[in-house]
Formats: structure tokens, sequence, C-alpha cells
């Protein structure tokens, strides 16, 4: 008789734990971060873009400025609206020249405060706006340096004089085929007749 009425008064404790508990939860309000705010809800490049290779990037910028290989450095924070929506750019060089480029995205946050830093130490290039892309030719000279979102196209144009490739207005033309609203591949364009 004890032990009964001892597990009735749990399971009444318990009830009503759980209703107050629910009450609170109804209340409190849920935030979830988005593509359109500054909150941080993970690593950008895996969220937004779908690709968790960008980071951390394959080769430091002394190895490849050591490698004679050409960089492009993205200066980003994962709880800005503007580097999030920018991290699909980020995948697309990664897409065309992952390959032949050193894709390297920098946290800002990560950047050893200095007063003075080395040619081939992030902090170098960096001029304190996100996102930031600076891109680097083989010999390791500036060749773009733009804050703020920028078109895939204006790089691209850049990275065609570095690499050596046609323009855009004489190579194939690439069409997106979209998966998701993040998240899409380049096929050639089907010409209609």
């Amino acid at each position: 008789m004890l032990v009964t009425r001892f597990l009735s008064t749990i399971l009444r404790s318990f009830a009503i734990f759980l209703c107050c508990i629910t009450i609170w939860l109804s209340f409190t309000p849920i935030s979830h971060a988005s593509i359109d705010d500054d909150r941080y809800d993970g690593n950008i490049f895996v969220v937004y873009a779908g690709n968790g290779s960008l980071v951390p990037s394959k080769l430091t910028l002394k190895q490849s400025l050591e490698r004679n290989t050409p960089a492009i450095l993205v200066y980003y924070l994962d709880d800005n609206s503007d580097s999030k929506q920018f991290a699909l750019v980020v995948s697309r060089f990664q897409e065309f020249y992952g390959r032949a480029a050193s894709i390297i995205p920098i946290g800002i946050d990560t950047i050893e405060p200095k007063k003075k830093y080395k040619k081939y130490e992030v902090g170098y290039y960096y001029r304190g706006g996100i996102p930031q892309t600076v891109i680097l030719n083989q010999k390791g000279k500036k060749v773009f340096d733009e804050i703020g979102q920028i078109e895939y196209d204006a790089a691209d144009d850049v990275l065609r004089k570095v690499f050596d490739l046609l323009p855009r207005s004489e190579s194939v033309q690439l069409k997106r085929r979209t998966f998701n609203q993040f998240n899409s591949e380049l096929v050639p364009e089907e010409k209609s007749e």
C-alpha cells in the first residue's frame, strides 16, 4: 500500500513536470538561423553551399606561394548573412578552378592580430570587410581584391586571364541545373531548334 502511494505520487509529479515543460516550450521562441540573418548555425560552406571540402583548405597560403599556384582568398564569418550568401559563389570557384588554384576560405576571427604581416600570411591581404575576395596569380601578385558580394563572372574574368583561358564569350555556354535552392550543377546549354 505504501509503495503504491509512493509510485502514484511520483507519477503525478512527473506528469505535472511534463505539463510545465510543455507550457514553457510553447512560449519560448525557437530561433532558426537562415541565409538571410546574422546568426551562427554552422560552417557556411557545409550548410549553404553543400561543400564541406572547402574548410579547411588543402594548402596554406605559404604553401601555395611556394608552389607557384594561384590562390583565391575568401575572408568570411560564419555568422554573417553576406558571407552565407557568398558561400555559393566560393563553391563555384572550387567547381571550376579547384584543381588548378588554391581556394583558401579564411574566417576573419582566426586571423592572428599583428601590427605587420608577412606576404605569405593571410592577414597581409585582409582590408577589414567581409566577404572579401583576393586573387593571387602564379607569381603571388594580387590581381583582384574586392570587398562585398561579387558576381562569379567578375572573378571568373580575372581567373581566365590568370590561367590563359578563352574569354567567356568564346567558350561553351554552361547553364545551371538546380537540385534545390542552394545546390546546382553546370551542364552545357541545350540549343533549341
